[in-house]
C-alpha cells in the first residue's frame, strides 16, 4: 500500500519474522496491517498513518525453505518516540499470517538522526582537515614571511662605539640592555624593538647615557658574566630594572614565552642594591681562601668546626654526599644555594653555606647561614 505524501523519516522500526508454511509478500503486509488495526484507535492505525504520511512504505523481505518462510519487515516512520515505540511492539503482537502460524521479532528502532548526525560529524571532520591542509602555509611561506619580519626590524648600529640595538633605540622612553649581538637578534626576533647590546664588559658611555634619559631595564644571562655585568651596571648606571635569563641560560638562547616571563620577573634595581648593601661578612681566612680558588670550578669544599678541609666533590654531588657527611660546619662552593640543599644543611646541622649566588626563591632558615663570595671578607 503507497502513500499520497512525502515521509521525513526518523525511525526506522526493523523486525524478523519466521512462519510455519510458504507464504508470499502480500501475506505478510496483510497480516501487519490486519492484525495491528484497532489495536490502539485511528490515531496508531498503520491505514491511516501511511495515507496522512507518518508512516514510509513497509518494506517485506523474505525467502521460503523447507516449508518455512522467513524474513524481515521493515517500517520508516515519522512518529513521536513514544508512538513509534508502541507500533514496534504491536508488530510482536503479530501470530499467523494467512493460514501459518508466525512469530515476529523487534530486531531494532533505529533514530535515523543519530545516524545522519554521526554522517554530519564525519564530513565535517574531513571538511576541517582539508581546509586545515588548504589553509596551512607551506614552509616557503613560513620562511619568507619570518625573513620579511627580520628584514624589516633591521639591526642599526647606534652612538659613538656604533653598538648593536633595534630600531627603536631613539624614538622610544624605555629601552632594553643586553650583553651581545646574538641577545639583540633574539629579542628582535620576538618583536621588541627597543633593544641595545654593551657588546663587553666595561660598560659604554653610549649606555650609561642612555640609562639617564631613558627608563632602561638590564636584560643579562644567568650566569657568573650576568653578575659581573650587573655589578658595574649598579656602579656606573642609572638603570631602573634587572631582568635575569633561568640559571645557567642564556638571553640568546630563550624563546619569546621565556624572554617575555624574565622580563616581566624584572625587579627594581635598587632593591637589588640593598641587598648588596647589607654588609660583607667577616669569615676566617681558609673561607676566603677556598672561595677565591673555587670560583669557575663548578666544585665544592666542605670544612669542619677547625676550618679543617674534609673533601672536596663536584657541585652536581654534593646533595647527596651531604646527606653521608659527618661533622661538616661549612660548605663552600662554586654554584647556587638551592633550596634542597639548604634544607639538607639544616637537616645535618651544617652552619654556614657560601657559594656564587643565592636562589631567589630559597627560604630563609634559622640555623644555616647563606653568603655569597661577594659578601665574606677575612
Amino acid at each position: 500500500m503507497g502513500s499520497s505524501q512525502t515521509v521525513t523519516v526518523k525511525y526506522v522500526i526493523s523486525a524478523k519474522f519466521e512462519i510455519e508454511g510458504v507464504v508470499e509478500k502480500p501475506d505478510v503486509i496483510g497480516a501487519v496491517f490486519g492484525q495491528t488495526e484497532g489495536l490502539f484507535g485511528p490515531e496508531l492505525d498503520l491505514r491511516e498513518l501511511q495515507k496522512s504520511g507518518r508512516i514510509g512504505r513497509i518494506e517485506i523481505n523474505l525467502q521460503s525453505k523447507q516449508d518455512k518462510t522467513t524474513g524481515t519487515i521493515v517500517i520508516p516512520a515519522s512518529l513521536d518516540r513514544v508512538s513509534t515505540a508502541i507500533l514496534a511492539a504491536s508488530l510482536e503482537s503479530i501470530n499467523r499470517v494467512g493460514p501459518c502460524n508466525s512469530k515476529v521479532t523487534l530486531e531494532k528502532v533505529e533514530d535515523i538522526r543519530d545516524a545522519r548526525r554521526k554522517l554530519i560529524i564525519t564530513r565535517a571532520k574531513e571538511i576541517l582537515h582539508q581546509w586545515n591542509i588548504e589553509s596551512m602555509p607551506s614552509t616557503d611561506e613560513i620562511f619568507r614571511e619570518v625573513s620579511e619580519t627580520l628584514r624589516t626590524a633591521k639591526v642599526e648600529k647606534y652612538g659613538k662605539e656604533k653598538l648593536t640595538a633595534g630600531p627603536e633605540i631613539e624614538r622610544t622612553k624605555e629601552i632594553i640592555v643586553v650583553e651581545g649581538r646574538a641577545d639583540v637578534l633574539n629579542l628582535l626576533r620576538c618583536g621588541m624593538l627597543n633593544v641595545i647590546a654593551l657588546e663587553g664588559a666595561k660598560i659604554p658611555d653610549t649606555i650609561i647615557k642612555l640609562c639617564k634619559e631613558k627608563e632602561a631595564t638590564a636584560f643579562l644571562d644567568g650566569d657568573r658574566g650576568g653578575d659581573l655585568i650587573l655589578k658595574e651596571l649598579m656602579q656606573v648606571t642609572n638603570a631602573k630594572y634587572i631582568a635575569r635569563a633561568p640559571l645557567k641560560r642564556e638571553v640568546e638562547e630563550l624563546n619569546c614565552k621565556e624572554i617575555m616571563t624574565a622580563l616581566n620577573r624584572k625587579v627594581p634595581i635598587g632593591q637589588v642594591k640593598k641587598k648588596r648593601e647589607r654588609g660583607r661578612v667577616l669569615v676566617p681566612k681558609q673561607i676566603v681562601e677556598v672561595a677565591k680558588e673555587l670560583e669557575g670550578t663548578l666544585e665544592a669544599v666542605l670544612l669542619n668546626k677547625k676550618m679543617e678541609r674534609t673533601k672536596r666533590l663536584p657541585v652536581s654531588e654534593l646533595a647527596e654526599k651531604l646527606q653521608q657527611a659527618q661533622e661538616v660546619d661549612t660548605v663552600v662552593f662554586d654554584g647556587v644555594i638551592t633550596q634542597r640543599l639548604v634544607d639538607v644543611a639544616n637537616q645535618k646541622k651544617i652552619n654556614y653555606m657560601i657559594a656564587a649566588r643565592v636562589s631567589d626563591v630559597v627560604k630563609q632558615p634559622l640555623n644555616v647561614h647563606l653568603i655569597t663570595f661577594s659578601d665574606i671578607h677575612s
